[in-house]
Parts: structure tokens; C-alpha cells; sequence
């Protein structure tokens, strides 16, 4: 597995995992109602790419198959991290995170999910708040995390 840096042509399948990987592996913390809001399939791949190349974003593959990504903007809000279901718990997000970490100065900011709270607690991020988001009428719960560097 390497790491690099985002490629435009990279969006669609990183598209495809952001689906698949909340479809699967955030199942257990939510349900399905939630997750068709979360991840509804109908992305504007123009509005994530462009995000992407504004973002420091870095991407993680595997035999030429992308496995995971994450992006963090310049004021150190860490955006997406996203890791395949075969490749969960394998360092991959770590890696990830240590890169994205290290791209901005000061404090790091995360809205993370249920699923992947323990992964930030481990890594040193407390809990601001819990909050509810809501899309399209449907409350999610996730909570703003916070890291001093």
C-alpha cells in the first residue's frame, strides 16, 4: 500500500468508497434510513473534486485499487477519511491521518461519526460536543472533535 497525493482522475472511485464504506461499515452505528441520507449515491463529482484539489488530500492504494483517502482544508478542519471495508484496521487511516495531521499548523477539527470516534479518541482527539445533523429531514449523530498539536 502507498500514499499520495490526490489526482482529479482519482474522484470517482474515491466516490464509489465514500458509498460503499458508509453503506458498510458505519451500518452498525446507524441505520439504514440514515445511511441512504448520509451517502444517497447522487454526488456532483465537479463539487468533490474541486473540494479535493482545494483540500491537502491524500489517497491510498492498494495493487493500483484505491483503499482509502481523507482530506483536511487549510484551517485544519480534517474533512473526509474514508478506508475501504476489506482494508479496515489495518494502519491505513492512521497513515492517512498522520499525513493530514502534519499538513497544517495548530489545532485539527473533525466531525466524526459514531463508528469512527474511537479512532480519534486513540489518537488524541477529545470531544467538543455531540451534535444531530440533519439531511433531508433524517438526524444523524456525530460529534466535533478537536486535537492541539
Amino acid at each position: 500500500m502507498k500514499l499520495r497525493k490526490y489526482q482529479t482522475s482519482d474522484c470517482e472511485k474515491i466516490v464509489e468508497l465514500f458509498y460503499h464504506t458508509v453503506h458498510t461499515v458505519n451500518a452498525k452505528d446507524y441505520t439504514k434510513e440514515q445511511l441512504n441520507v448520509w451517502a444517497t449515491g447522487q454526488i456532483d463529482l465537479e463539487m468533490w473534486n474541486q473540494s479535493f484539489q482545494e483540500h491537502f488530500t491524500i489517497v491510498a492504494v492498494d495493487n493500483n485499487l484505491i483503499v482509502g483517502f481523507g482530506d483536511i482544508d487549510k484551517t485544519g478542519y480534517l474533512d473526509r477519511l474514508y478506508i475501504h471495508s476489506d482494508y479496515q484496521r489495518q494502519g491505513i487511516a492512521a497513515a492517512i491521518c498522520d499525513q493530514l495531521e502534519q499538513a497544517v499548523p495548530g489545532t485539527i477539527v473533525t466531525h466524526a461519526s459514531i463508528t469512527a470516534r474511537p479512532f480519534f479518541e486513540k489518537r488524541g482527539y477529545i470531544i467538543v460536543k455531540k451534535q444531530e445533523v440533519e439531511r433531508q429531514g433524517i438526524f444523524l449523530t456525530n460529534y466535533v472533535m478537536e486535537k492541539s498539536k
